[in-house]
């Protein structure tokens, strides 16, 4: 259990990644009441300096003993090092705010996004987990319709950018576009096949059902977050060349009809939504107009003609804010209070 007070010492681990120098920004940004940050991350960080709040911070190295005194801890160092170090936090008596798998599909660990399922996080027994970008954004639009008219299905492809795999990724498309417009050998390091102008049907490992595990990842954790297991979830995510902001195709088929005005005003009035759907004037959302933003965005919302009660949504959302550390930034503000 979080003591209240008036400000918290909040641990980032994984704080020299994509995702940590997020979530230390965020803190900034949103004036989180923090005593003291301290930013942990492996061997070969260990002695570099983040700023924040005006200040120049050392980062430690990650162990098991670094977590005596914290409050709360964000993690973003990856699954492995979830399993490993975020029970020792838990021991030393902070709550942990995990953006890895690790835990998301564990029953005994909340699968939180604010907006949508905040109640679920007074569940915790020390660790909180942060659900998987794509899911983030996609239930942020959904959850208001889905309180309005019941979703008994959804069919969703992603187009995510490589900013969700990291900054190798984010370096290897910034590479091959160079060596491609140079007309010089590309090379492939982190994914199977070339990422610049193309796309790639294939984020994580496949399975032995066909689906990757990207995927499944999407079913699963809708079906945990929206507390019900009634709801039809079939998911096709794909990589494609841009920097930051994953997109989405979402269709849904509810229980109630709602037409396609009745869904603008809900989603306008919806926590964290913003819905920029002008499509006469080429308004919709794009990855380059919501990169840096909080909010959801939605567009294209139009009635599905082939089902009595369907509806075909556009949602773009920041990954690196919205689709984790933001997420991860808000549960800790719903902690708090």
């Amino acid at each position: 259990m979080l003591t209240k007070k008036n400000k918290y010492v909040v641990a980032v681990a994984g704080a020299t990644g994509a995702v940590g120098r997020e979530m230390v920004s965020i803190l900034e940004e949103r004036d989180f009441p923090v005593s003291e940050l301290v930013p942990l991350a492996s061997e070969r960080s260990e002695g570099e300096r983040i700023e924040f709040c005006g200040k120049n911070v050392v980062v430690k190295r990650l162990t098991k003993d670094a977590f005596k005194g914290v409050d709360i801890a964000l993690f973003s160092a990856g699954g492995e090092r979830s399993l490993e170090f975020a029970p020792a936090a838990v021991q030393s008596g902070s709550i942990v705010i995990d953006n890895s798998s690790a835990f998301r599909m564990d029953p005994k660990v909340p699968l939180v996004v604010p907006e949508v399922n905040p109640h679920a996080i007074a569940g915790h027994s020390g660790i909180i987990a942060n659900p998987n970008c794509s899911t983030i954004g996609m239930l942020v639009a959904l959850k208001p319709l889905h309180d309005a008219a019941q979703i008994k299905r959804i069919v969703v492809t992603t187009f995510q950018s490589v900013s969700g795999t990291g900054k190798k990724a984010i370096d290897e498309l910034a590479q091959q576009v160079v060596a491609l417009l140079n007309f010089k050998d590309i090379e492939k390091k982190v994914y199977p096949h070339q990422i610049a102008f193309n796309c790639l049907p294939h984020i994580d490992a496949f399975l032995e059902n066909g689906y990757t595990k990207e995927e499944m990842k999407m079913v699963h954790e809708t079906k945990k977050i929206m507390e019900d297991d009634s709801i039809g979830v079939t998911a096709t995510t794909v990589r494609v060349p841009v920097f930051r902001c994953h997109s989405e195709s979402v269709n849904i088929e509810t229980e109630k009809k709602l037409t396609a005005n009745e869904a603008r005003a809900i989603l306008s009035a919806a926590p964290g939504v913003l819905v920029y759907d002008d499509p006469k004037r080429n308004i919709y959302p794009l990855a380059i107009d919501v990169s840096g933003k909080d909010e959801t965005y939605v567009g294209r919302i139009r009635e599905d003609e082939s089902i009595p009660n369907g509806l075909n949504l556009w949602i773009v959302s920041d990954n690196l804010r919205k689709g984790a550390a933001l997420n991860a930034v808000q549960i800790a503000e719903e902690l708090i209070r």
